[in-house]
């Protein structure tokens, strides 16, 4: 930052030139399987900058505040001068640092660390994260972009290993971080390397940068676990084991030729151990009961499987145990009254979900993926509780009844009661419960009046139906008037209803009328004929003729008052219409041939007085010639 080109162009150009051309690698990253680091720096964390770089380290000089040109810090800051301001590349890393430098003028080397504990004959990964924190249209209106050059070159500092170039990183509008790397590798008996960063850009306005996560692993092949149907990984139910296979370890020989193996074993995919004695590339696994994994430790030479910095790990082979999940928790039986409609329904933990069928075991599907179920079908539904991870079902099966309840069966009724009488209405359903229009809540009521009566019914499910009464009353008999016309008895009722008639209380008829019936005394009856009671009136039946025709041919030739003489007390006069007395009588028989003074009158209408004990009939006849 903050450079002017001037001097030595031509070095630089030359310097450039040679690590440019000079080298055995480009940069490149292990194309098989990395190890564990065995070299890791993230340049630490905390909010002051610092501490320098170990002697030796590099050329450039140390400040705790911004880096001019030729100067570096160690700090979680890169707020200055125009450039990003961005945090660290180590992720999660609170108030991380990195390595900043604000290049020189000059190319040239500005970093470099040796690395030990290597083993020989192994092959190396080399990396680390670059980012240039020149901001575009800021201060240098056309910034130099950041070149390093990474290399790899022996403890003697004589053999380079392996070199490659980041190539010209552009200023960006937003902070970009990058990673490079290098793969090498080490000689027989070679246990160190020393890693050096070099400057490749030329010096003036720019060539700023940052780098994090210096980072060495074992580089070796990408090796892959299957079993005997070429599955990775294995996810079983519980109800499924005990499980044992043949675990087969598969590279790619993409970096060893010769390959020696460790298998080892996990509970928890974190802490691992040897499994004694399998150093074979297959591997046949106990029993398993419980989620179980594996790996295997890899190596060109088997004295470097001890050696995690010599080795490198297959992926993982993982055979996971789900335990199948408890059978649903019923939310209760549902009942439904006929016309209605509920939902059946279940719970289970969160990761489950719940199929229904139509049998405790097997039969049919009916709804997946539903705590809930809708039907409209009496029954039992069977709910199955399916772990998401897995999809282990579990081993029985909750029962849920949704019942379709009917309404109580009633039948409405029309009913009579007799005048002055009560009634008793009866629901005539038993085991439930009753509610009448009246308030009344029994089985039965006793009413006295007509009209509509209505009572619910309530089943012990809670459905319900009406049943209504039509209750109507019935009169009892009374007698209007008793009449008589010749020899017939007319009677007449105050009320109206279904009335049967009697003149001596034994037989009765449904007409009003008796025809032809001798003049005396009657005890007339009148009774209802659904029994609603019965009345009776004595009555004195005198038949008086309404006409007579005397002209001697035996039918109706004289006025006759038959039965009179049975009465203790009568009376009797004959007057034409006058009020001449033309007949009398007392306490006697009576005949009138219809003569006066042995005449015989003429055809006219004529009056009668008749006394009878307490009784008085008037009236007129007629006399025809």
């Amino acid at each position: 930052m903050h450079k002017v080109n001037t001097y030595r162009s031509v070095l630089i150009s030359l310097i450039i030139f040679f690590y440019t051309n000079f080298g055995y690698a480009q940069l490149s990253f292990c194309s098989g399987n990395s190890g564990e680091p065995i070299y890791f720096d993230d340049f630490g964390s905390g909010s002051v900058n610092g501490p320098a770089l170990p002697v030796g380290t590099t050329s450039y000089t140390y400040t705790d505040s911004e880096p001019n040109d030729g100067f570096y810090t160690i700090s979680s800051n890169t707020n200055w001068f125009d450039w990003h301001d961005t945090q660290d590349h180590t992720p999660g890393d609170f108030n991380g640092r990195s390595l900043i430098v604000n290049a020189d003028f000059t190319a040239g080397e500005f970093y470099r660390t040796t690395i030990t504990d290597l083993c020989g004959s192994t092959t190396y990964q080399f990396s680390a994260w670059v980012i240039n924190l020149l901001q575009p249209n800021g201060f240098c209106e056309s910034g130099i972009p950041i070149n390093v050059k990474f290399e790899i070159w022996d403890s003697t500092d004589s053999i380079l290993l392996a070199s490659g170039d980041t190539g010209d990183i552009e200023e960006t509008s937003s902070p970009i971080w990058e990673e490079y790397g290098l793969v090498f590798r080490t000689s027989i008996g070679q246990s160190s390397v020393i890693l050096k960063m070099i400057n490749n850009g030329n010096g003036g306005c720019g060539n700023d940068l940052a780098i994090d996560d210096i980072v060495f692993k074992t580089c070796g092949d990408y090796i892959s676990i299957a079993d005997n149907f070429s599955n990775t990984s294995v996810l079983l139910c519980s109800s499924d084991t005990p499980y044992s296979s043949t675990l087969q370890a598969i590279p790619d020989f993409s970096v060893f030729d010769t390959h020696f193996y460790q298998w080892q074993q996990s509970n928890d995919g974190v802490n691992w151990t040897d499994i004694a004695g399998e150093t074979n590339d297959t591997y046949q696994t106990p029993l398993i009961n419980s989620t179980t994994y594996y790996r295997v430790i890899v190596a060109e030479d088997a004295i470097n499987l001890a050696n995690d910095l010599c080795n490198v790990i297959s992926d993982v082979f993982t055979i996971e145990i789900v335990t199948n999940p408890n059978p649903p928790l019923s939310n209760g039986d549902i009942i439904v009254c006929d016309g209605e409609s509920e939902t059946l329904s279940v719970s289970v933990p969160n990761g489950e979900t719940v199929n229904w069928y139509d049998s405790s075991s097997a039969g049919n599907l009916i709804a997946e993926d539903a705590l809930t179920l809708e039907t409209s079908v009496s029954g039992t539904y069977y709910a199955e509780a399916v772990s998401e991870n897995g999809l282990c079902s579990s081993t029985s099966r909750t029962p849920v009844t949704y019942t379709i309840s009917l309404p109580p069966t009633v039948i409405d009724e029309s009913l009579i009661f007799c005048e002055g009488e009560n009634i008793t209405l009866h629901a005539n359903v038993l085991n439930a419960t009753y509610f009448w229009n009246t308030g009344e809540t029994s089985e039965s009521i006793i009413v006295n009046q007509e009209g509509n009566y209505t009572v619910t019914i309530t089943n012990s499910d809670g459905c319900s139906s009406v049943k209504t009464f039509s209750l109507s009353q019935i009169n009892l008999p009374v007698i209007e008037t008793i009449r008589s016309e010749g020899d017939s008895i007319f009677i007449t009722m105050l009320n109206s209803g279904d009335y049967e008639y009697s003149l001596d209380g034994n037989s009765y008829q449904s007409s009003p009328v008796f025809t032809n019936i001798p003049g005396d005394y009657y005890n007339i009856h009148v009774r209802e004929y659904n029994g609603c009671g019965i009345t009776n009136m004595v009555y004195l039946h005198f038949k008086v003729p309404l006409f007579m025709t005397p002209n001697d041919d035996g039918f109706n030739d004289t006025f006759d008052l038959k039965g009179i003489e049975s009465y203790q007390f009568s009376e009797v006069y004959i007057y034409d219409r006058y009020g001449k007395l033309l007949k009398s009588s007392k306490n006697q028989p009576f005949s009138w041939d219809g003569t006066f003074n042995n005449i015989k009158l003429p055809t006219a209408d004529y009056w009668y007085l008749i006394k009878i004990e307490d009784k008085v009939f008037q009236g007129h006849f007629t006399l025809k010639r």
